[in-house]
Formats: C-alpha cells, sequence, structure tokens
C-alpha cells in the first residue's frame, strides 16, 4: 500500500466526523458541474518547502506526458471549464508547459499560473515572465509573508530575495499594474501551524510593506490554510503537534464556508491523468471511481457530465478548507 493510499484510508476511517458536521448543517456536498480545471503537471520543482502537500522537490521525476497534456486539452473544451489553473510542484519546469498555455489560451480559457518566482531563474527560464505576460496568464505567486526571516525558513535560504527581483520583473512588465490586464496575485501560508488573519487586513498590510519596502504592487493576496497531509502532516507530527492543529480545525469548523467550497466547480488532474474531487484529495490518492466502484477514471475515459450531482468524496482534511473563514485554492471563502 502507498503512503498516500494508507493515508487516504485513514481520513477515510475519520471520515464520519466530516460527515456529521455535514448533516449536521444539512448541508449535500455535490459537485455543481466543472467550471474550473485545476492541472498537477508534475511533483519537480526546485523548492522544498515545509508546508507544500504536494510534497514536491528536485528529485520528483512525476511529469506529465504530451499525450496526457493532449487529453486534457480535450477534457477541457468538452467540459466548457472556463478556468485551467497550472500546478506542481514548479508547473514551468514540465516541458510541455507552454504548450498547455497557448493552447488552453486558444479555448478562450483564464488560465492560472501557481508560480514559486524563483523558478524564472532556473536556466533555461529566463524567458518565462515574457512569455505568461504575451499569453496573459494570471499569476498566482508563493509569497508566505513580506519578512525575509519568515520566507527562509517555510521556504529555504535566498527564496525571499529572489523572489522580490522576480515580483519587481513582473511589475516592469506590467503585472499587478492598474489597467494592464496583467493580474499579479500572491499566496499566504502560515508558517506553523496556525489559521490564517483575517485576509482583507492581511492583504492590506502585505501592499503597504512591499510598496514602502520595494515598490512592488499586486492584485490580490490569498490566505491558504496548511493542509494536514503529506509534508506539513510529516512535520507536525515530527513536532508533535498533528492531534492539536486537527483538533484547531474542528473546532473552527465554520458552516458559512461549504457554499464556496472549492470541490463544488472543480476538477482535479494528477500528472498521470486520474481524476480528483481536488488538489488536496488528489495528493491522498483518493481518485473519482467510475460507477459501482469501478477502476479510477481518467482524462481518457471521463464524460464530464457524468461529475454533475455526483456526491464530493471527503475525510477529515477537509476540515481545513473549512475551519474559520475557510481555505480554497482562492484564498478565504467569507
Amino acid at each position: 500500500m502507498t503512503p498516500g493510499k494508507a493515508a487516504a484510508d485513514l481520513s477515510q476511517k475519520i471520515l464520519n466526523d466530516f460527515d456529521q458536521r455535514l448533516r449536521r448543517a444539512s448541508f449535500d456536498l455535490r459537485k455543481k458541474g466543472i467550471e474550473i480545471v485545476q492541472v498537477n503537471v508534475g511533483k519537480l520543482c526546485n523548492q522544498t518547502c515545509v508546508h507544500c502537500h504536494v510534497d514536491a522537490g528536485p528529485s520528483r521525476q512525476e511529469i506529465m506526458s504530451l499525450e496526457t497534456v493532449d487529453a486534457v486539452l480535450r477534457l477541457i473544451e468538452k467540459s466548457g471549464a472556463s478556468t485551467v489553473d497550472i500546478t506542481g510542484g514548479a508547473p514551468e519546469l514540465n516541458p510541455h508547459f507552454d504548450y498547455l498555455v497557448e493552447k488552453s489560451r486558444r479555448l478562450e480559457c483564464r488560465v492560472i499560473d501557481r508560480c514559486n518566482l524563483t523558478v524564472f531563474y532556473e536556466s533555461g527560464k529566463e524567458y518565462l515572465p515574457d512569455f505568461l505576460a504575451g499569453c496573459k496568464v494570471e499569476v498566482v505567486a508563493s509569497l508566505p509573508c513580506y519578512s525575509k526571516e519568515n520566507v527562509d525558513k517555510q521556504r529555504g535560504k535566498g527564496v525571499f530575495d529572489k523572489s522580490i527581483d522576480a515580483l519587481l520583473w513582473l511589475n516592469r512588465l506590467g503585472y499587478g499594474k492598474e489597467g494592464s490586464g496583467l493580474l499579479l496575485d500572491l499566496v499566504y501560508n502560515p508558517v506553523g501551524p496556525y489559521l490564517p488573519p483575517e485576509q482583507a487586513e492581511l492583504e492590506a498590510d502585505y501592499k503597504e510593506r512591499l510598496r514602502e519596502d520595494f515598490g512592488i504592487t499586486f492584485n490580490k493576496l490569498y490566505t491558504i490554510t496548511n493542509m494536514p497531509i503529506s509534508r506539513f502532516a510529516a512535520y507536525l507530527r515530527s513536532t508533535k503537534q498533528y492531534q492539536e492543529y486537527m483538533e484547531l480545525l474542528i473546532n473552527n469548523f465554520n458552516p458559512s464556508t461549504l457554499g464556496g467550497l472549492m470541490c463544488l466547480n472543480t476538477l482535479s488532474i494528477g500528472w498521470d491523468g486520474k481524476l480528483y474531487d481536488c488538489d488536496f484529495n488528489q495528493m491522498l490518492d483518493m481518485t473519482l471511481d467510475g460507477p459501482a466502484g469501478g477502476k479510477a477514471l481518467t482524462v481518457y475515459d471521463l464524460d464530464p457530465g457524468l461529475l454533475v450531482d455526483r456526491v464530493v468524496d471527503t475525510g477529515s482534511h477537509c476540515f481545513g478548507c473549512t475551519a474559520g473563514t475557510g481555505s480554497s485554492c482562492g484564498g478565504s471563502l467569507l
């Protein structure tokens, strides 16, 4: 049994806790349709971050093939999705990243690149900022704090300085500037086992500090709760904080977040073409299964219409999305 599958099985054992909360809230968690296709094009990354729920890093070899990318594009077109959200790892390290971006834009989709910023300084990737701007790709960039100490602690020595240089580079191209049509959003993750602060207030702090200290401007800040899975779960267990963190999430369950959960309108696709309700289920190997518990569905055999009104697969990690003001790949839910 793989570690991901073992974690998924454990999640299912605790599943009733989350399901009971749903029932108490009289909420039926079912897919409404597919508006967003989130594509994980591989786990290869030039960083190794403590909070990474993907467990990505420089030694990972999982990379989406061109054949699978083409199947993803066919599914996007068939589903009628309006947004293509490209993730990794560092998604730009996939050799077919540019192809996926260009083809998705030809389908008139909004394209998001979840960028760690330092990838711009990898050999042969210096063209990326101009490429992204030329394709009008929305850049969602990781910057867990506006202080060097906290960023380097979470993401590695020297990452903060490179990130600041990359943001200035994007600003020079028009990203984050009013009227440019080039959106630059930042992502905040707590440094430790805490819930994020209020998003609007933190966004104001980020904008003030980055503008005054570096002359950087951006559009929005997304606050995202660290999910108790993969590398972050391992960190919590090694520091004997796992149970305490789970209790924090459970005790802060907020039924007002349920209507905004990303699993309601998002389809997550793994590097190998397998399908999931969300990126977090993907990391726990909680695949979408065919009728009557059949084999895991892939981009090669899915009729998108079959997902409408389908019950979403859940587990204990779902408390991470419903705690406090909620959390999604688009930030706070409230």
